[in-house]
């Protein structure tokens, strides 16, 4: 991108360049040599009114003398006599006009032509000047415009890509430019809604699965209390009811562990050191810039199954959370558990009100002036994964992530296969 605008624009230039370039230095050119013919014949009507006046003897040779330029020669052709010469000798390569003076008689004035060409060069050598000084300001303009558009339009591809990964945050840069900061808009407005979207299919599944649950436990109870009727005609129907409640279930059981495997259709092997570590470089600015510390625990060789931009985004929005609500160091540390990994971010503030730790997660709830929508959106996307968000801590705040720990197979699958052609 940047480099076709680039280009355009320094092609649009140079060619301006030539085509107004070209011709204006030709103009002056030939403007300095009008500009020459006109003083010469300027002259020559000077000393026409000398020789007029004192004619051409001695008395007005100091005259003519002076009103001739240096270097020059004029010859004056009386029409009754022989002609006078002023001035040098000769003259190589001359410039000459002429003029009438009297009852048939002519003055010629010859100047050097070198002059008059170092004066065209001088002036051409100008406009060349001024043309190379529009070209280096349009390439300047150039550079600046494609890098004022093709850095917002790559930010705005990564954010569009990172939004398609299931990173939901919204961003506050803005452009400046009104038609890039509506596309800006728009991605913050469907990151929103994506995340509402994802909560809500969250909350429907968990609903439906737990009223479907209850009302199943409830007929097996029954069924149970059928089967064991003295009639073996209800207990023989009783028994089939209960193999096909035990089929229904495991139906619902199916269907949820498919649900959950097309939102974590993403996941992989993720080395929770990396994962942590870009989170890092993205907040310990922030936090530098608010007189805050970021410490960072987290041992080599722990991988999670989950989906690396949800994780980022999960991670992000803890720390975030600390920055704008906490106090002191935040610390990101991760561990193995006894069935997941656990990430946890913490820091040294007061934590979280008494009365609002049952509601931390719940969306809209905030302790402050903010959206509430940032843990929401956290425990989300963490669970989209198989994982868990608690806060473990409430004072000081510490936030958990219990993670999938990838399984064999996915990292076998995950590890690049060695090239065991040989040499050829």
């Amino acid at each position: 991108m940047r480099r076709r605008i680039l280009i355009s624009t320094l092609l649009t230039v140079a060619l301006t360049a030539l085509f107004l370039g070209g011709p204006l230095a030709l103009a002056t050119w030939q403007l300095v040599e009008d500009f020459t013919r006109a003083e010469l014949t300027q002259r020559l009507e000077q000393v026409t009114e000398t020789v007029e006046e004192y004619g051409t003897g001695p008395q007005s040779q100091e005259l003519v003398e002076a009103a001739i330029p240096p270097n020059s020669r004029l010859v004056v052709v009386p029409p009754d006599s022989a002609p006078i010469v002023y001035g040098v000798d000769r003259v190589d390569d001359p410039v000459t006009e002429s003029l009438p003076f009297g009852p048939g008689g002519i003055m010629e004035l010859s100047q050097p032509t070198s002059v008059m060409r170092s004066q065209q060069t001088q002036v051409v050598a100008v406009v060349v000047l001024l043309v190379g000084f529009s070209v280096t300001v349009g390439t300047g303009v150039a550079v600046y415009t494609a890098r004022r558009l093709s850095d917002p339009l790559r930010d705005l591809a990564a954010r569009a890509a990172r939004l398609g990964a299931g990173d939901f945050r919204r961003s506050p840069a803005r452009y400046d430019i009104a038609e890039l900061d509506r596309v800006s808009e728009v991605l913050d407005s469907s990151a929103t809604a994506l995340s509402q979207l994802l909560h809500r299919e969250r909350s429907l599944v968990g609903d439906v699965s737990h009223q479907l649950r209850s009302r199943i436990t409830a007929l097996q109870l029954r069924l149970d209390e059928l089967a064991c009727h003295p009639d073996p005609d209800a207990r023989r129907e009783a028994n089939a009811a209960l193999e096909q409640t035990e089929r229904l279930t495991a139906v619902l059981d199916d269907l949820l562990e498919s649900a959950r495997a097309a939102r974590a259709v993403g996941a992989e092997p993720v080395d929770l050191a990396e994962a942590v570590a870009d989170a890092e470089r993205e907040w310990r600015g922030p936090l530098t810039a608010a007189g805050r510390s970021l410490r960072v625990r987290v041992p080599e060789g722990l991988l999670a199954r989950v989906t690396a931009a949800r994780l980022r985004e999960a991670i992000g929005v803890l720390v975030d959370n600390a920055l704008q609500h906490g106090e002191g160091t935040v610390t990101i540390a991760a561990r193995e558990g006894e069935n997941a990994l656990l990430v946890e971010v913490s820091d040294t503030g007061p934590g979280v009100p008494e009365d609002l730790v049952p509601h931390v997660f719940d969306r809209g709830i905030s302790a402050q002036s903010s959206t509430g929508l940032g843990l929401a959106l956290a425990r989300t996307l963490v669970e989209a994964d198989g994982g868990r968000l608690e806060l473990s801590r409430a004072r000081p705040p510490v936030f958990r992530l219990y993670l999938p720990a990838a399984r064999t197979d996915d990292v076998a699958a995950a590890a690049p296969v060695p090239d065991r052609t040989g040499p050829r």
